[in-house]
């Protein structure tokens, strides 16, 4: 699947600003080690104060040095290669030009976890990280490079989300203690009730202290040149990258508008997929078979894969948007940019709370076939 920009309305600031500490920081982070083992760094501090950014400006960084980077996404509100609700790792090899938009690619692993939050479930959600994880360190973390000499041993930038209080700090202080950072980037701003607790919060007697703990402020400042925090609606960059994701389906020249894309997507010919090859899971709520099919009609479901692994974890491999049922036929139809190849290996759809965005749906002189009760078969 080709990388796809988001549309520039995304931006919420055009003029990045990369403080000298911030590029002081990711130069130590990037030659103040040796190339074997690559620096793995996790990149933590409150919503909105910069992490997402400071996180592409280090790979920008390792790149310089590196020819590959692994990214492993753990923020499933505001990813950074991927739709909403999943979590990801990603193997970049080209630099970012503009570190304002965002760019879609296709991961090399991940899960749907089907919401914006790890408060749903976070259990499921430590699962899935520590898994991803392993597997970085299984494909791109050798211990042994003579059993393959051609394998390079990747660096690893975390990315993680801004809920550091409560819940969400228990589980940033288990994710931190798994993975073993050998450098963490802490983002402070001047508000320090906002804050994560100084110094290497997450060790304890049982725990490595060998880490490089690097503290940085907030890039964005006010008028007093206190560190504050980017203001930014996220419901409306989460429906931004649902969109981008779907305008995949198209040639990258077309579609540019919200109005294009929902009319293109009413017409794009669907999928046709056997119900009775598909293994229908609700991640968060019991459906009473009668109703199962209502409740997938017009829903973005996570195409995956059954995996073998003791852990039964399906491995995501895109979203799609089921346009409609055929109960007489047994057959859903599905919108996704999916290649066909991949989309006949996906037999588990995964329904969660990422939900198609409302301006799809409400666009003036559209009829959304997602909104009709009867949809009719499409060959």
């Amino acid at each position: 699947m080709a990388a796809a920009n988001l549309s520039g309305a995304e931006n919420p600031s055009p003029d990045i600003y990369i403080p000298q500490e911030w590029s002081d920081a990711a130069e130590s982070i990037a030659y103040d080690s040796n190339t074997s083992p690559p620096p793995i760094a996790l990149i933590c501090g409150a919503k909105n104060c910069g992490k997402t950014t400071f996180s592409r400006y280090l790979v920008n960084i390792l790149l310089q040095r590196y020819r590959k980077v692994a990214y492993l996404d753990t923020d499933v509100g505001q990813p950074e290669f991927t739709a909403p609700g999943i979590l990801s790792l990603t193997v970049v090899d080209k630099l970012t030009p503009d570190l304002t938009i965002p760019c879609l690619k296709t991961p090399e692993r991940s899960f749907y976890f089907g919401d914006v939050s790890s408060k749903r479930d976070p259990t499921a959600y430590l699962k899935y990280i520590f898994t991803l994880y392993d597997y970085y360190r299984k494909e791109y973390c050798m211990l042994n490079n003579s059993e393959s000499p051609s394998r390079i041993d990747l660096p690893l930038v975390v990315n993680t989300p801004g809920w550091v209080k409560g819940i969400g700090y228990d589980i940033l202080v288990d994710i931190l203690r798994y993975i073993t950072p050998t450098n963490v980037v802490k983002i402070n701003i001047s508000f320090d009730k906002k804050n994560l607790p100084a110094g290497a919060f997450w060790l304890d007697g049982n725990c490595n202290g060998d880490v490089n703990l690097i503290e940085i402020d907030s890039a964005r400042q006010d008028s007093f040149n206190r560190s504050v925090l980017i203001q930014k609606d996220a419901r409306l960059l989460r429906d931004l990258r649902i969109m981008a994701y779907f305008r995949q389906c198209f040639p990258s020249n077309q579609n540019t508008t919200i109005k294009e894309l929902a009319h293109a997507l009413a017409s794009h010919p669907p999928y046709e997929v056997p119900i009775s090859s598909i293994n229908i899971r609700h991640l968060y709520c019991q459906v009473p078979s009668s109703e199962i099919f209502y409740s997938l009609n017009a829903t973005i479901v996570g195409l995956a894969i059954s995996s073998d692994s003791s852990e039964n974890l399906p491995w995501c491999v895109g979203l799609g948007i089921v346009r409609g049922i055929d109960t007489l036929k047994n057959l859903l139809y599905v919108i996704t940019p999916v290649p066909p190849s991949i989309l006949e290996k996906v037999n588990v759809f995964l329904q969660g709370f990422i939900q198609i965005p409302t301006n799809l749906l409400q666009v003036q002189g559209c009829i959304s076939p997602y909104m009709s009760a009867n949809v009719l078969p499409t060959s």
